[in-house]
């Protein structure tokens, strides 16, 4: 569930001192695993150390087990699943094998493993979490969010009456506040859950983003920076972090935090992306011209795919290809496409409708995509009669980074294209939270304009 990083000496911690020899010394308990993994990525040479020490493990038996334990320290989470799929009466091992699982987006087989240890191990609390949570992610990864949210109810009332004080129960009941919408009793539910386990870093992670989106920025700020003092770093929280550093007008910082992302990282794009924007900040540089004369090609091209309706299948399947933009699939042929497991004519033809929709289709090259998406363009914003507002480009608004990015990323090209929207619409764009919404509406109502749906 958690997509760590290796980023060495740039957490704010004292690195801690090794806890025990994987090879030799009994492994006490999960939470040893933990804290040891912490230590070896403090440093480089902690880590390479540790990896040599894994790898001269056997494959099997007790060295097997051992190898599996190390396997997910280092990040290996299928590794980790091979191994200690072998091991399921050992309780460390179990819990091992079920949060990497997890990690590999395999909540079904998940929630099993931690449901047996659970059983085993009625009133600890953790197993019973993990196994709620697990499930509750089944569900939400299948697209059926009723299903989650009345599973979640029925696991928490089945709950025996002790673990309801607990830290693992206060964060599931701010998960059912959210998936209920209820976002004040969410954020109410995980400081909880924070008083009581100031390290349980899902819950910090949920909190943080929920903060975030309701406008409570030094909350956030706090929790994503506990966040980093835990190693090793989510990935996430590092790019959540650097775009609440660049609405605070901490450039310096928000580059940091992508220019991390990308050293250990360089394929993610996003990451890149946000780097740039961060540098420009930091330059103070803006050049208004250029930014007029960037074209509805580029805006389009940048839409990340996760902005459509696509079947869970077919979002894998161009997530395991790398395709992360609208950019990225008008390069590929039908044939690229259906040369890849399981992705069939069915995706395709969800593919084709999306980029039909934009002028587009596949296999085009850059120059045939330019003159497509000039010919499906009702108009261009320097040719319309601006002393109208609804006719005057979104440049003009002068909007920070996050906000300027949202509406970019759902095509808008003039105020006219912006109003059009909903506040929901707005709200379900990725790192688009309170702050931003009351920024844009700032910036129309300087023009007398609204939100569709504002009264």
């Amino acid at each position: 569930m958690i997509d760590t990083m290796d980023l060495g000496a740039t957490a704010t911690q004292e690195p801690s001192e090794p806890l025990f020899d994987l090879a030799t010394d009994p492994v006490p308990s999960f939470a040893a695993l933990q804290q040891e993994r912490s230590a070896i990525f403090a440093r480089r040479r902690a880590h390479d150390s540790f990896a040599n020490t894994v790898e001269r493990l056997a494959q099997d038996g007790e060295q097997g087990r051992r190898r599996g334990l190390g396997l997910w320290m280092l990040g290996d989470f299928e590794g980790a699943v091979s191994l200690l799929s072998n091991h399921p009466q050992d309780d460390v091992a179990a819990f091992t094998l079920g949060h990497s699982l997890a990690s590999l987006g395999r909540f079904k087989e998940a929630a099993d493993v931690f449901k047996a240890l659970s059983v085993k191990h009625p009133e600890e609390p953790r197993p019973r979490q993990a196994w709620i949570d697990a499930g509750l992610e089944a569900e939400l990864a299948s697209g059926d969010e009723d299903s989650g949210r009345a599973q979640l109810i029925s696991a928490l009332e089945d709950a025996p009456t002790s673990f309801h004080d607990s830290a693992e129960a206060k964060y599931l009941a701010g998960r059912l506040c959210e998936l209920s919408h209820d976002r004040q009793d969410a954020i109410d539910a995980y400081s909880a859950a924070r008083e009581l386990d100031p390290t349980h870093r899902r819950n910090l992670f949920r909190l943080a983003h929920l903060a975030e989106r309701s406008g409570l920025d030094d909350l956030a700020l706090e929790c994503y920076e506990t966040l980093t003092t835990m190693l090793p770093i989510d990935r996430n929280v590092m790019m959540n972090l650097g775009v609440l550093y660049e609405d605070l007008g901490r450039d310096t910082e928000a580059a940091a935090c992508f220019e991390t992302v990308t050293r250990c990282q360089p394929l993610d794009r996003r990451a890149r992306l946000y780097l740039q924007d961060a540098v420009a900040g930091m330059n103070m540089f803006y050049d208004e011209d250029m930014e007029k004369k960037e074209d509805r090609l580029n805006q389009i091209l940048r839409i990340p795919i996760t902005d459509f309706e696509l079947t869970v299948r077919a979002r894998n399947c161009l997530n395991k290809m790398d395709i992360m933009t609208l950019g990225d699939l008008v390069k590929k042929s039908e044939n690229e496409l259906l040369s890849y497991k399981n992705f069939g004519e069915t995706s395709l033809a969800e593919i084709k409708e999306i980029l039909g929709s934009k002028g587009l289709r596949l296999g085009m090259a850059r120059e045939e995509a330019v003159a497509s998406i000039a010919r499906n363009q009702t108009f261009s914003p320097q040719e319309l009669d601006t002393s109208d507002p609804l006719n005057r480009s979104v440049n003009d608004l002068k909007l920070s980074i996050r906000a300027r990015r949202a509406v970019e990323n759902m095509g808008c090209m003039t105020l006219s294209e912006i109003v059009s929207h909903t506040e929901e619409e707005l709200l379900a764009m990725p790192n688009f939270g309170v702050t931003s919404l009351i920024e844009l509406r700032d910036k129309l109502g300087e023009y007398n304009l609204k939100l569709k749906g504002d009264d």
